[in-house]
């Protein structure tokens, strides 16, 4: 959002908070707009003749980016938009960049190398998976946890200002447990996946939980964030060169919508494109998904990054021919086709072939190709090389580290130069605090899914006798596995482990000194037999928890699931000894669901988390003795076994004749365990539902309140969860079961009633309407329903909902290009010469997604009669807005243009870059 932009106008930021701000075009629509001149505000101090614009804080980061790009050759130019590495530029003190780093869960990986894949962090934290993270339902737990990884990337990364761009985090939704990257996601559900990536960006970026940049900031991002990968990219199998096809729809409501809210929530500085393509247009040169629905649609202001090596596949995998060209595209189409349609980075690293960005860009632009947005040309590598360079800026690169709060501060915690990647850092940024936070965030993942005989918590004697048998492999492993993107953990940061057995141990033997617990394997070393003498020994203890899982050879990047079984004899293990000792507690640490059918009515308790961090035996023992109250909800529908899933390549998640619908919304069969479901060692009372109104206009906001009671003698943190459903729905409609409308984390202490509150937006439950292009509320009735999981539902009231949707504008962008630029196909550009009439190209994005405005070559919408824009400049001598509405270069400089639209009582606004030259 423009606030984040540009620093110079954040009351307008503040103003128009909430609503995306975009680029757009009034060419051939003027006779539909009343043009109005605002007159220029007072302008910031030119720089003094000695100082370069790019250097000179005095401008906004893009100000500074366009001059820092106008001083490159095409060949540097292009350079610059290679992942790993970025090039150097020493004549202009341009640093080689490392744009591909990871921290899903903790800094895991840093771009130092130039063409290779980034080197893994060593003794860095490791927290729990994003999935884990999603089955706390606490976005503050989340933001806390972001906090903390950026504040060690500061730390770590080279000069404590490079390399601060993450390939993080991951927004795809698990819709198939079967997916192999299933522990990088936060739920199936698109708003829950948005409320925990959103803190995550906030958390990253230094922002507060509004996603403003934090006092004391002084306007600099702490790092710089990827969501990924856009969009439907959930398979394994075929994600380099498969197609994710739907309907739009489903695109909208259920692909792209955590991507959306996420956008809106906290305005995140990068987007990953996918490998796929979506119904049958690589995602890497996709327009409709980069510029009409990311951009024009969601707000969307940062850069957009492919896949590695997304671009190449566009060629390699795909072997795409766009609609009208006479053959597939080759290295030099690609890179045109990509660039043209808003792919600013080339991530080249990976699978690749010899061309990438940095060699092909210039022959792209000398061949002129002309692509699904005009003909290719030099402005299209100056839109993209602003974007990037702008993100630097912000990061605080070209400015004197003592002006960058963000150095300082890492600085005062690890001296400046000390850290090295290598195990004699001696783990030192593995602080007590961060494995603290990694222990409380494995706390809150774990979900009880079973407690029927009251075996949980364990009952541990002060002193005597007390016996325990902590089973499995993945109990005491010779090396902890973490999940996906995970850190390396050297001798220093290993000794800061805490696995399961050594876990339970301490806790056991911390309240009873005279226990004993014991580990037993279990199962064979491949895990391919039951060990009997393990077996044998259970029966002789007072309890057991039997500890099983999966790693990186169940499921991984590039290897789904075919199964939901557990691997190898677990399952086996898990009967035999649960048969032998009617004590038996069964902890699943999985990728995800595992088909439980076959033990869970044997266990005597079970619980369930994703790969739960360098600490997880801690949180472990912290449930099983009821040092914690487990509060994990499961953030997926823990499906059966495979037989209830359609193939992992069918993308629609609507029931039909063949398919029984995915996820919570659409599942037509029983599962195991419901979306939502968690079990606690408290009883918690819901009553009173109050809701502010019994009827209500699609454009109004309901407020719903319940009395939530904690009946027992323990501390309980309870997710109260709101579900809105349409229950008259004509079939043929397709409307889901019910949504998540809202959720809290709420605290309650022994007995306590808390009254808790939700906000819910009646647009927010609109539906896409394919045949009108526009979201609509459905009219009629509509049932809250309040409770403890998607089916344990305690409260709940109708209201009814009549009236239209209203369309005023959300989001406003442009592409400005010169008067008769049309001409020659050039649809944007940065840089103008004197005396040029600027034709801003803007776009208005209405609450309902209607576009109106120019919105691609060959795509203009006359805006709606009324509307009205206004044009202002910071610096009129540079750039001059006429009383009639003309913007018009005027002497060398750069100079940033607020254009607003009002309409229908709403006004949106959004900034672009004017350079003369």
């Amino acid at each position: 959002m423009v606030g984040n932009r540009f620093p110079l106008y954040r009351e307008l930021f503040r103003k128009f908070r909430g609503i995306a701000v975009r680029r757009s075009t009034l060419s051939a629509v003027a006779a539909a707009v009343v043009v109005i001149l605002l007159g220029a505000s007072a302008p910031a101090p030119a720089a003094p003749a000695s100082t370069a614009i790019y250097l000179d804080r005095r401008y906004s980061p893009e100000e500074r980016a366009a001059d820092l790009v106008a001083r490159m050759t095409l060949a540097e130019k292009a350079a610059e938009m290679n992942s790993s590495q970025a090039a150097a530029i020493p004549r202009l003190g341009v640093a080689a960049y490392g744009w591909w780093n990871e921290a899903a869960h903790g800094v895991a990986r840093e771009g130092t190398l130039d063409n290779a894949n980034p080197p893994t962090m060593v003794n860095t934290t490791s927290y729990p998976v994003d999935l884990a993270l999603g089955s706390t339902w606490n976005p503050d737990l989340m933001y806390r946890e972001a906090t903390q990884i950026s504040d060690e990337a500061r730390e770590v990364v080279r000069d404590n200002s490079l390399d601060l761009n993450f390939y993080s985090p991951t927004v795809n939704l698990a819709r198939d447990p079967r997916w192999g990257r299933n522990d990088e996601t936060f739920s199936e559900d698109p708003s829950l996946t948005a409320a925990m990536a959103a803190q995550f960006v906030n958390g990253m970026e230094g922002q507060d939980r509004q996603g403003r940049p934090l006092p004391g900031s002084a306007g600099y991002l702490k790092t710089s964030t990827t969501l990924k990968h856009y969009a439907a990219n959930n398979s394994e199998f075929n994600r380099r060169t498969g197609t994710s096809n739907m309907d739009d729809r489903t695109l909208r409501e259920y692909y792209t919508a955590q991507f959306r809210d996420v956008i809106r929530a906290s305005d995140p500085t990068s987007m990953m494109s996918a490998y796929n393509e979506v119904n049958g247009v690589p995602a890497a040169a996709s327009v409709y998904l980069m510029d009409t629905l990311a951009r024009q649609t969601f707000g969307f202001r940062g850069f957009f990054t492919s896949d590695c090596d997304a671009v190449y596949e566009i060629q390699a995998g795909h072997h795409w021919q766009p609609p009208g060209a006479p053959a597939p595209l080759d290295q030099i189409g690609r890179t045109a086709f990509a660039n043209s349609a808003g792919e600013d980075l080339n991530c080249q690293r990976g699978f690749h072939d010899t061309f990438n960005y940095g060699n092909t860009i210039p022959a792209a632009v000398a061949a002129g190709t002309v692509t699904q947005t005009g003909t290719y040309t030099e402005n299209d590598v100056d839109v993209s090389l602003v974007r990037l360079f702008a993100t630097r800026i912000r990061l605080g690169e070209f400015d004197a580290q003592t002006a960058v709060p963000w150095v300082a501060r890492a600085r005062a915690r690890v001296a400046a130069g000390t850290w090295t990647n290598s195990d004699a850092n001696a783990a030192v940024t593995e602080t007590p605090a961060r494995l603290a936070l990694a222990r409380r965030a494995g706390d809150e993942s774990i979900v009880l899914l079973n407690n029927a005989r009251g075996l949980l918590p364990l009952r541990v004697p002060a002193a005597g006798p007390y016996r325990l048998a902590v089973v499995g492999y993945y109990a005491n492993p010779a090396t902890m596995f973490l999940g996906g993107y995970s850190s390396q953990q050297g001798t220093a940061g290993t000794a800061k482990e805490v696995n399961g057995y050594q876990g339970i141990k301490a806790a056991v033997q911390a309240i009873d000194p005279q226990a004993v617990v014991d580990f037993l394997p279990g199962v064979t070393p491949a895990l391919d037999a039951v060990d009997q003498p393990s077996v044998d020994a259970a029966a002789g203890y007072d309890a057991v928890v039997v500890y099983a899982g999966t790693d990186a050879t169940t499921a991984r990047e590039d290897h789904d699931r075919t199964t939901l079984a557990l691997p190898g004899a677990q399952e086996d293990m898990i009967k035999a000894i649960a048969a032998r000792n009617p004590h038996t507690v069964v902890y699943l640490e999985t990728t995800g669901q595992v088909d439980v059918g076959g033990f869970q009515s044997g266990a005597g308790a079970l619980l369930w988390s994703s790969y739960n961090g360098q600490r997880k035996g801690e949180a472990l023992a912290d449930v099983l003795l009821g040092r914690y109250n487990p509060s994990g909800r499961l953030p997926f529908t823990w499906y059966r076994d495979e037989s209830q899933l359609p193939p992992i390549d069918d993308y629609g998640i609507r029931p039909d004749g063949s398919n029984p619908g995915r996820t919570y919304m659409y599942f037509t069969g029983t599962p195991s365990y419901p979306f939502g479901y968690g079990l606690s060692y408290s009883t918690v009372r819901y009553a009173d539902l109050s809701l502010s109104s019994r009827h209500l206009d699609a454009n109004g906001v309901l407020r719903a309140s319940v009395d939530v009671t904690n009946l027992s003698a323990r501390p309980v943190d309870e997710v109260v969860q709101l579900y809105a459903g349409t229950p008259d729905a004509p079939a043929a409609a397709q409307r889901p079961v019910k949504r998540l409308a809202g959720f809290t984390k709420v605290s309650l202490r022994p007995h306590e009633t808390r009254r808790v509150g939700f906000t819910v937006n009646v647009p927010d439950l609109a539906f896409f309407d394919q045949d009108t292009g526009r979201y609509t509320v459905d009219t009629g009735r509509y049932t809250i329903q309040v409770g403890a999981s998607s089916v344990d539902i305690r409260q709940k009231a109708d209201v009814h909902v009549s009236g239209r949707l209203r369309s005023v504008p959300s989001v406003l962008t442009a592409k400005p290009a010169a008067a008769g630029d049309a001409a020659a196909g050039i649809t944007q550009r940065v840089f103008f010469p004197p005396g040029t009439v600027v034709d801003p190209h803007l776009t208005v994005a209405m609450t309902d997604d209607q576009l109106w405005g120019y919105i691609t070559r060959g795509q203009s919408t006359p805006l709606p009669p009324g509307m009205t824009v206004r044009y202002r400049s910071n610096r009129p001598w540079v750039v001059s807005a006429g009383p009639d509405g003309v913007l018009r270069t005027a002497k060398p400089g750069v100079a940033t243009v607020t254009a607003t639209v009002q309409y229908a009582g709403t006004r949106v606004a959004t900034q672009f870059v004017v350079d003369v030259r």
